[in-house]
């Protein structure tokens, strides 16, 4: 069997151990068990949640685990030595260490995600960057994969990681059964956005939120950094220097992220055909359209409609 650890720390966020269910329910629906679950801390023994309910934990101890799990919490907490060292060692042995949610400045404060990419919860992902400047954060995704590094965004994200780890070991099939069981219809995909409004919460300034709200009006628009620009009374070179800055990303990613925004709610929402969605939002054509969906969302538009039709019928579509 497959061990797996979820490390836990005072204050953790119990939806943490939601990702333990799926590998449990893995267990649940195989001939035979594949996973071996652990929830282990420092101490050892009862650790107070977040809402201050008691769950009992065993301590570190030599098992080496296939995959070790960092669960976050509301807060940002330094962890303790015992911790931080226990991680650095086990990295040297597991074939996967992940973290869910603030559980990423965790394995920062280890320096295991130096120089990787990874995600945690879009509302500290500016603090991450502060912090741990040796990161490559890309808070708009949902989970990412950076070798055997796996991190998450907020808590619900735990259980699209868990899902995406039981993929990569057991197939696209076994993650699928999995999910219908868990009733996540609609597994999300890695690469997913993890919140819609994360440019308008990022940019603080008046001239970049200007920008961002001219772009959201005229998405038909070219969109260029020139125009944008000019609409925030910035030379171009200002003006991108200015929003990467505010925002952590480039004009042209920040606009191409509008469009798809834009293009996912009207193929929730509308029955308009993929051609006309795609010019509404800007996309020269559906083909440039398609090609951007699967890099946000793993899946193209007219799965992302059939998926929002079948959760409208309450899964009976």
């Amino acid at each position: 069997m497959l061990s797996v650890a979820l490390v836990v720390g005072p204050q953790f966020q119990v939806m943490s151990m939601a990702a333990l269910t799926v590998f449990e329910f893995v267990n649940l629906l195989a001939d035979e068990p594949v996973y071996d679950l652990h929830l282990v801390s420092e101490t050892g023994g009862p650790i107070r949640t977040s809402f201050g309910v008691m769950i009992d934990t065993h301590p570190f101890d030599l098992r080496i685990h296939d995959t070790v799990i960092v669960a976050g919490g509301i807060e940002v907490v330094p962890a303790g030595a015992g911790t931080i060292g226990y991680l650095q060692t086990i990295a040297r042995h597991s074939r996967r260490l992940a973290a869910i949610c603030n559980g990423a400045f965790i394995l920062a404060q280890a320096g295991l995600l130096d120089g990787r990419r990874a995600t945690t919860h879009w509302a500290s992902a500016r603090l991450l960057r502060e912090r741990f400047p040796a990161v490559k954060v890309d808070e708009d995704r949902i989970f990412i994969a950076d070798g055997s590094i796996w991190t998450s965004a907020g808590m619900t994200a735990g259980l699209d990681l868990a899902l995406g780890m039981v993929e990569n070991d057991l197939g696209a099939d076994v993650a699928r059964t999995a999910a219908q069981h868990l009733v996540l219809h609609h597994r999300r995909a890695g690469g997913q956005s993890q919140h819609s409004a994360l440019l308008e919460l990022d940019a603080k300034s008046d001239r970049i939120q200007t920008a961002l709200g001219y772009a959201r009006r005229n998405l038909r628009s070219e969109l260029s950094v020139e125009e944008l620009a000019g609409v925030a009374s910035l030379s171009p070179r200002q003006f991108s220097r200015a929003f990467r800055a505010e925002t952590g990303q480039s004009p042209a990613k920040a606009v191409e992220h509008l469009r798809i925004e834009a293009a996912r709610v009207m193929m929730e929402q509308t029955r308009h055909p993929i051609e006309t969605v795609a010019a509404e939002t800007g996309f020269a054509d559906r083909e440039r359209m398609r090609r951007a969906f699967i890099r946000t969302f793993g899946q193209p538009p007219q799965v992302i409609r059939r998926n929002a039709q079948f959760l409208e019928g309450d899964g009976k579509a």
